[in-house]
């Protein structure tokens, strides 16, 4: 917002303050939790850090390998557009607005997996195998509903919200990259928790196998489509194969292990009526362009998936969720 209204001019000075920011976030989280006593500090090894400090050791090294490793794999794509495209720089310009439209998608996979672990990690203590499927059916119907349903709204306006917001013309070309990225959204976030799934049981060392095997093919790929084949469109197409085999390996390796897999009939519905309802809006509002038309288009679009999604009933959480929200806003009186 500053940038937009001209207060910071200096892309300079909007790096700095940018970078500063993540500083100062932690830093006022930091002051919260000292100022409310909810933080201490303790300089003493205990019993227990003693008795175990190799397995403790062996698996911080196995959970921060596997992040780097997942993290490379995030950043390569830019790196290589701006390395090996002729005008790599703006080609990576379009790539990360792409990139970032189709974070949108991702909104609600951290808390999903945030509100996961610790369930998940009860769950295996507990040996409740019926709990870890309920929470691995329920965090893929729901996070696929989300994702398909922004997905198909995002896909429907792209083009028209980068000429009715003045974009520059060539932000058109992010459209196809931001599709093969959406896909792979979709596909990472429709398979589950797996890798929470995984992590939080005593076979976490093949969370960090599969994040190699990611790497591995991650690299390579990303760099030939990219090169020699499909310029800025190639790491997205590259993302899209390595993360399907990656989740393929996952829900294999929960299939054919614990007998889990996050898939039934309802996955399938899903798909359809967002495929329906994406085609349905888009031969209605073809021929209108404009920001009306992206407000009657989007408004047409959720009404008919959540109607949809409620008729069918996709997901178990959402009836409750709706029930409460009705005794909130008094439309419901409650028992």
């Amino acid at each position: 917002m500053l940038s937009f209204t001209g207060l910071i001019a200096s892309f300079d000075l909007f790096i700095k303050i940018y970078s500063f920011t993540f500083l100062a976030v932690a830093i006022i989280l930091l002051g919260y939790l000292v100022w409310n006593r909810h933080i201490f500090f303790t300089f003493s090894i205990s019993r227990v850090s003693k008795k175990f400090y190799k397995k403790i050791i062996s698996l911080l090294s196995f959970v921060y390998g596997g992040t780097l490793v997942f993290t490379v794999s995030q950043v390569f794509d830019t790196i290589v557009i701006a390395a090996a495209l002729d005008n790599g720089l703006a080609l990576a310009g379009i790539y990360t607005l792409a990139q970032n439209i189709a974070s949108l998608i991702q909104a609600p996979q951290r808390g999903i997996i945030s509100s996961s672990l610790g369930a998940l990690s009860q769950a295996w203590k507990d040996k409740d195998m019926k709990r870890i499927d309920r929470i691995y059916h329920s965090s893929s119907i729901n996070q696929l509903i989300f994702s398909v349903g922004m997905f198909a709204l995002i896909w429907l306006n792209f083009s028209d919200g980068v000429f009715t917001f003045q974009l520059q013309a060539g932000y058109i070309d992010a459209k196809w990259v931001f599709f093969y990225i959406g896909l792979m959204r979709i596909i990472d976030m429709g398979t589950g928790v797996n890798s929470q799934i995984i992590s939080t049981s005593t076979f976490w060392r093949f969370d960090f196998i599969t994040g190699v095997i990611l790497l591995s093919l991650t690299l390579p790929l990303n760099y030939i489509l990219t090169k020699y084949y499909y310029g800025v469109m190639g790491p997205a197409i590259a993302n899209l194969i390595t993360f399907t085999i990656y989740n393929a390996i996952r829900y294999g390796y929960l299939m054919k292990k614990f007998n889990l897999q996050p898939f039934s009939v309802k996955t399938v519905y899903t798909i359809l009526l967002g495929v329906a309802t994406f085609y349905c809006c888009y031969f209605l509002f073809d021929d209108l362009h404009g920001f009306g038309a992206m407000v009657a288009r989007s408004s047409i679009f959720l009404v008919l998936f959540i109607a949809g999604t409620f008729l069918l009933k996709l997901s178990p959480d959402i009836m409750p969720v709706w029930q409460t929200l009705q005794k909130r806003l008094g439309i419901k009186k409650g028992d």
